[in-house]
């Protein structure tokens, strides 16, 4: 499985790298290949985070398995899901996105998802756009990870969760309690699939 995880200036740390580590330390014990890379829109070295720090960039987004969208930055001036959002680039790269790509969103991503009209039905967010994402025409779920086809994860720690149900997902129960060994976190089943 080839994971990317789309990161953008004022992207939170915790929304990307926590659904890293879950994903790559699953893509290594399943040992089936694959990788997971941290990727941008377009190629630069750098991309700065919402609390400063400064994360490499593996490449441009090309067309992975699956694509992680993390948020950061929604209610705030600046860098970040806002911009982003505003800007416009990101949401239409998304509706691009092949069938075949499965798309999850941690956080305030889920409002770049709903923008490029990924989402069938339900998702979830964090609590700073849930009245935005509603707006959109999603019914908002109050649940830590909803899956309608795109999975989305509600608050930061909650892309953890969201990083176990995709392991348990592609790989099974035995890599995804694995993972959580190594990780010494408990996942949370607070998931509804629609």
């Amino acid at each position: 499985m080839d994971v990317e995880i789309l990161l953008y200036d004022g992207f939170d740390e915790l929304d990307a790298v926590g659904p890293y580590e879950v994903l790559a330390n699953a893509v290594e014990y399943a040992d089936e290949g694959g990788s997971v890379r941290m990727v941008t829109l377009e190629d630069r070295e750098f991309v700065t985070a919402s609390h400063g720090l400064r994360v490499g960039s593996d490449g441009e987004l090309v067309e992975p398995d699956l694509l992680v969208v993390p948020g950061g930055g929604w209610s705030e001036s600046g860098p970040g899901v806002r911009a982003k959002y505003d800007d416009g680039r990101i949401p239409d790269r998304l509706a691009t996105l092949p069938e075949t790509t499965d798309v999850a969103t941690v956080c305030t991503g889920a409002m770049l998802a709903a923008k490029a009209g990924l989402f069938r039905e339900k998702a979830t967010t964090h609590a700073v756009a849930r009245d935005d994402l509603a707006a959109s025409g999603v019914e908002v779920v109050d649940a830590r990870v909803v899956d309608d086809g795109v999975v989305s994860a509600a608050g930061v720690t909650s892309g953890l969760d969201a990083g176990f149900y995709l392991v348990e997902r592609a790989f099974g129960s035995e890599i995804r309690d694995r993972v959580a060994r190594e990780m010494e976190y408990e996942p949370r089943d607070d998931v509804l699939v629609v």
